[in-house]
């Protein structure tokens, strides 16, 4: 019997870690690949987001990486490697780095800030296609509740 063919009530016996894993990994993959295929990886989007006063640093100013990695440990991967993406960033002229080992970003960074952004409608409707926003709702409401259920935090 494949997925499927389950019931209702097979389904609802499924694990749901088992499930959010799988969902996950297919998520993460799916978004990294659509962004490589843009010419720029996740990380380096989240880079410049987390420097521009724009978007995630509204008071502006520099951050070192040891900061950066930080700010972004709740949705970095180990295989995430801040240092070689900032490297990258910092030859394309993105940022700079000052003689304290801050980055910071550049208008040309905060260009391509904007240019990758404009890409996440696009991405998020391919992962929602044929998902009603109904049941899309549905489903964060059950995913928070089982976060709450079982310690973790939904703030």
């Amino acid at each position: 019997m494949t997925m499927q063919q389950l019931s209702d009530a097979q389904l609802a016996a499924q694990p749901a870690a088992y499930w959010t894993g799988v969902a996950y990994e297919s998520l993460i993959t799916f978004t990294r690949a659509r962004h490589v295929e843009l010419g720029f990886t996740q990380p380096q989007f989240w880079l410049l987001r987390n420097l521009s006063k724009n978007d995630l640093l509204p008071q502006g100013g520099g951050l070192t990486v040891p900061e950066l990695r930080s700010a972004m440990n709740s949705y970095l991967r180990a295989e995430d490697d801040l240092d070689a993406e900032s490297e990258v960033l910092l030859e394309r002229g993105w940022l700079t780095r000052d003689g304290d080992g801050r980055l910071w970003i550049t208008e040309a960074g905060e260009d391509a800030r904007v240019s990758m952004k404009q890409h996440a409608p696009a991405i998020r409707a391919r992962i929602h296609k044929d998902i009603d926003e109904g049941d899309y709702v549905t489903t964060l409401k059950v995913l928070r509740q089982l976060i709450r259920n079982t310690g973790g935090s939904v703030d």
